[in-house]
């Protein structure tokens, strides 16, 4: 039989393959848990992050999960393996030697590969060529031996367009290709092995899938002697550059090869890892796993930086320091401790002083109780004091964190500071002095009754001089004079004693009202500040935990 014969007999059985009603379906593709998880992780990932960051950021990991969707839902007994180059690589050459038969044209014409081409060793793969858009026309089936169909079963592999082609719908054809393939057999030539173009758009991107590569120098029979050896070299060299892990010594990495598809020297080498890497069925997976790693790796930025992030007590409470100075919880206590001393010296005081006090307030207003409202200099200082407090502690909350979520961690701290200082104002009105007088302790009667009678003992001795001055008593000085001094004396005397006093009272009272001031402004800023922090950095946590997940770190 002709080789066209075969390959036109090859691409009708391909095509009643994809057409026939009667083909059964192959078994889907089975993730191990550890790759299962992860991607779980991932699509929570996503999900938690989507009302943080841009779609754009998001869209290469959305993809990748729809990929591995998609490639779970097909064959996970076939191996989709490409084979890329650049224009006269001899790739084309080679996908020819591996099939045993013309299949893609070869040429002098540049590019020669214009649609890819796709030949399956099995049954079955029907539905993953659909995958690639490879059309029934471009399908074919290998005509060789049993023995070598045999090595390769489960094998499709896929003729691409030149990468370096001129024709930017095959360089399309290529990046999307690539995107969808189980692996990828690099074919490079002795000219362009080095080439920049091969290195930094594809080989320096798909460093992570070292294991689902294979790297072959081609046209080795037009290098003399021991060149081929230092080519090779310097392709390991280039490929260590480029951070690709080469697969020596039993290590997981690429496989690089020399060979010759011309005069077929090393293509049985190749045919026959290729046969063992097809064999273990690992390629889906390990191609998924590497989607993954190269996603979060992308996704880091936005997700980690190395640093600890998060808001300790110790801003917690200066930011709630900085609200009660704000509210000046420090002067209405004080204004508290006055208002009780002053309270307690009308109420001990000697008449006469009340007497004086009264004509005082009478022309005067009291100025011993707290303002409620500030003047308007105060009150824009206070103000100001508040936003200084909320980006204080925004700031410091959103230290260490990723640029996404540091902005999202602003932003409800500004959400929150909306109507915080107005808010501080009535709780400053409610949660300051209680109205009326302050409470008067068990001891203050007996102070009064005290301060009476020093009074009572005045008035009784100056009565009684009075009657011995008009003659109305026998004159006897010593004794009126004695409850007279004994009244003068006595009424600052208790006066002072009350003072003194008072003081612990006042000083508990005036502690009383500012404690009561900061806990309802410290309240009051949890509840519209620190409470938003608190669900952007739990949201953050999570998301950091399940990011983790994706990497595979705990």
């Amino acid at each position: 039989m002709s080789e066209n014969a075969a390959a036109a007999a090859a691409e009708q059985a391909s095509a009643r393959e994809a057409r026939g009603p009667g083909a059964q379906p192959a078994a889907t593709l089975a993730l191990d848990g550890p790759l299962r998880s992860r991607l779980d992780a991932l699509r929570e990932l996503v999900g938690l992050s989507r009302t943080r960051l841009d779609s754009k950021t998001l869209a290469e990991a959305g993809k990748v999960l729809d990929e591995a969707a998609s490639r779970r839902r097909l064959s996970g007994r076939h191996t989709v393996v490409a084979i890329a180059g650049a224009t006269g690589s001899g790739k084309s050459q080679l996908f020819n030697a591996l099939a045993g038969v013309t299949i893609s044209e070869t040429g002098v014409r540049r590019p020669t590969t214009a649609s890819p081409i796709a030949c399956s060793w099995s049954d079955g793969a029907g539905t993953l060529i659909d995958r690639l858009g490879i059309p029934g026309r471009l399908r074919r089936r290998p005509v060789q031996s049993p023995e070598a169909e045999a090595q390769l079963q489960g094998l499709v592999l896929v003729d691409l367009p030149d990468h370096d082609s001129a024709a930017v719908q095959h360089r399309e054809q290529v990046d999307r290709i690539l995107t969808l393939v189980d692996a990828v057999i690099w074919v490079v030539d002795p000219e362009k092995y080095a080439d920049a173009m091969l290195h930094e758009r594809y080989l320096r991107p798909m460093a992570g899938h070292a294991e689902v590569m294979f790297v072959v120098l081609n046209q080795v029979d037009r290098l003399p002697g021991e060149a081929a050896e230092l080519v090779l070299d310097d392709l390991r060299r280039l490929l260590d550059e480029d951070g690709v892990a080469l697969g020596e010594y039993g290590e997981p990495g690429a496989a690089v090869l020399a060979l010759s598809a011309l005069t077929g020297e090393g293509v049985g080498e190749l045919r026959e890892v290729l046969g063992q890497f097809v064999a273990e069925r690992q390629a889906p997976a390990r191609r998924i796993a590497a989607d993954v790693d190269a996603a979060a790796s992308r996704l880091r930025p936005v997700y980690t930086t190395g640093r600890r992030a998060g808001l300790s007590e110790e801003a917690r409470d200066e930011f709630a320091a900085r609200l009660a100075d704000a509210v000046g919880a420090t002067a209405a206590g004080e204004a508290a401790e006055r208002a009780w001393l002053r309270n307690a010296n009308r109420a001990c005081g000697t008449p006469w002083l009340r007497l004086w006090r009264w004509y005082n307030d009478r022309r005067e207003p009291p100025t011993g109780r707290m303002r409620l409202r500030p003047p308007a200099d105060e009150e824009a200082t206070a103000r100001q004091r508040v936003e200084q407090a909320v980006r204080t502690v925004a700031d410091r909350a959103s230290a260490g964190l990723p640029v996404p979520w540091a902005q999202a961690v602003r932003e409800a701290a500004v959400r929150g500071a909306h109507g915080l200082p107005e808010a501080l104002d009535e709780l400053a009105a409610r949660a300051g002095l209680p109205p009326g007088k302050p409470p008067r302790p068990g001891w203050w009667p007996v102070a009064v009754l005290a301060q009476a009678s020093m009074t009572i003992l005045q008035i009784i001795g100056g009565l009684w001089l009075v009657g011995q001055i008009v003659g109305f008593m026998a004159p006897n000085l010593g004794v009126p004079v004695l409850l007279m001094v004994a009244g003068i004396v006595g009424g600052p005397v208790v006066e002072w004693s009350c003072r003194m006093a008072a003081r612990g009272p006042a000083r508990r009272y005036g502690q009383d009202a500012e404690r009561r001031l900061r806990e309802a402004a410290a309240g009051c800023g949890r509840a519209r500040v620190l409470d938003p922090l608190a669900a952007e950095l739990l949201r953050y946590r999570e998301v950091r935990e399940q990011y983790g997940k994706v990497v595979g770190v705990g």
